[in-house]
């Protein structure tokens, strides 16, 4: 929602995403993207961490970096510099999509093998950048929309395991705990029905906030890490050790970053539909580049790939906000704030059954932006719904039994051991086969395609037949982006 009058510069005669408005409220406005994303930049790092068993002081540190490189990512991304930056109102944070494969690469080697991959993975990004556009197919919304449901769906363990106290917890799973979690759940969903637009777009902070206010009251918190330490510091380079590199490790984490390409592609397109810009392949092409750059960086200063925060294009179609230096300034205050460890300290301090709380209806909104995707697919005369069923299946693997592919060689385990990664290879490969290869096939849907329709057929009256079960004929950008931008609503 807009938070004052906005006065349009008279000089101003350029593209929409080139004005520039006054100072006070490109601040306001930028502070305003910056709270909207806020949650879904420090959990990555939370969850990563948590999983590598990293102290608090190593957390913090993980924390600041991504604020850090998220506002410089963000700043390369906005404002340009040759052939890096859509110079578009983007704005960049660490990405969601490639948790689960860094926590399956973390819980076995730690924290260097997965800046191993990311480096490696972001350099083949940076690379394929360039004509990436002929890979986009094989990344439909019947393959997106699978992958981010997993994505999702494999997160919400680690939502759960906070809400009981976080693991190696003494207390763990007391009521105490779960009451925690249940009561900033609460007031997340409180804030999301009772307010309308800014306010509601901030239930997740608000509801950390208010949920470590009460954590407090009762003694669940410490914050005696607080005040130890720098105030002010540059994140620290390879704070965490050189880069290793698994074989394993690279492939799985190569998969994410198309699947992060794609979304950013996604989101670049729908950023220039609402902004009612000029987007062509080259302006894509520019945008993946600096993505990729930010990504291939990110390990040396200890934090993960960065991409395009999907919730940030709906903040722009809501205010009308165009111009893209209001996000630059947004980015600046991200710096800002990676350069104070203390806020790393702070957010490393929060109870985990608060994290738990949020973590609920965060990592929960993931999932329904998948099915949400999916929703969009066309399932008529095809073989899409076998797709979607055998490749979700096989990306609930770890999460449903983490130890099915323990007797397997390690390079197998961390590519399947990461849903997304399972998720992504078997999508993938039966769209290929499915969809791509169209050599032999006949009219008339298989007998499960055939029996879902039926099925269908008779829970849906006739005369209901929602806009979301037709799949719009041909491509445009707007069937595009909404086919795989919604990684995460994060906040």
């Amino acid at each position: 929602m807009k938070l004052m009058t906005r006065k349009r510069s008279d000089e101003f005669t350029g593209r929409p995403e080139d004005e520039k408005l006054p100072a006070g409220q490109m601040v306001v406005y930028g502070t305003q993207h910056i709270l909207t994303m806020y949650g879904g930049v420090i959990a990555p790092p939370l969850i990563v961490g948590g999983a590598a068993h990293l102290p608090g002081s190593d957390m913090a540190l993980l924390v600041t970096a991504g604020l850090f490189i998220s506002g410089l990512a963000t700043l390369l991304q906005t404002l340009g510099f040759g052939p890096f930056g859509a110079r578009l109102p983007i704005v960049q944070g660490i990405s969601f999509a490639s948790v689960s494969t860094m926590v399956a690469v973390a819980s076995k080697g730690g924290l260097q093998p997965v800046f191993g991959s990311i480096i490696v993975a972001g350099l083949i990004g940076l690379v394929a950048s360039t004509f990436f556009a002929q890979l986009v197919r094989l990344f439909p919304p019947v393959v997106t929309g699978t992958i981010i449901t997993v994505i999702g769906a494999s997160l919400l363990p680690v939502a759960f395991t906070w809400a009981m106290g976080g693991a190696g917890a003494p207390d763990l799973g007391s009521m105490s705990n779960v009451g925690l979690a249940g009561l900033t759940l609460l007031i997340i969903l409180v804030i999301s029905r009772v307010f309308q637009g800014g306010i509601s777009r901030l239930s997740i902070l608000l509801g950390i906030i208010v949920g470590t206010g009460v954590a407090a009251a009762f003694g669940k918190t410490d914050f005696s890490g607080v005040g130890t330490g720098k105030m002010v510091a540059l994140p620290p380079l390879l704070h965490f050790g050189g880069p290793t590199f698994q074989v394993g490790a690279i492939v799985s984490m190569t998969i994410v970053i198309f699947v992060i390409m794609t979304e950013t592609t996604a989101d670049i397109l729908a950023i220039g539909e609402i902004v009612e810009t000029k987007v062509d392949a080259r302006r894509v092409a520019n945008g993946l580049r600096a993505d990729m750059l930010s990504t291939t960086v990110a390990p040396f200063f200890g934090t993960f790939p960065a991409s395009a925060f999907a919730q940030n294009v709906g903040l722009v179609a809501i205010t009308k906000i165009k111009s893209r230096y209001v996000v630059a300034v947004g980015g600046v205050i991200l710096v800002v704030l990676g350069l104070l460890p203390v806020v790393g300290r702070v957010v490393a301090s929060i109870p985990y059954p608060v994290l738990g709380g949020a973590g609920i209806v965060l990592f929960g909104s993931v999932t329904a932006s998948g099915i949400r995707t999916l929703s969009r697919v066309d399932y008529d005369d095809n073989l899409n719904l076998v797709l979607v069923a055998t490749a979700i299946a096989i990306g609930l693997i770890p999460v449903a039994a983490p130890t099915f592919w323990a007797k397997f060689p390690d390079s197998v385990g961390v590519i399947f051991g990461s849903g997304i990664s399972a998720a992504a290879i078997a999508a993938v490969l039966m769209n290929v086969f499915f969809n791509e290869i169209t050599t032999g096939n006949k009219p008339g849907a298989s007998v499960f395609a055939a029996g879902s329709s039926e099925y269908a057929a008779e829970e849906i009256p006739p005369a209901v037949e929602p806009d979301v079960l037709q799949q719009p004929k041909g491509t445009d950008l707007s069937a595009t982006a909404a086919a795989s931008s919604r990684k995460a609503d994060h906040s």
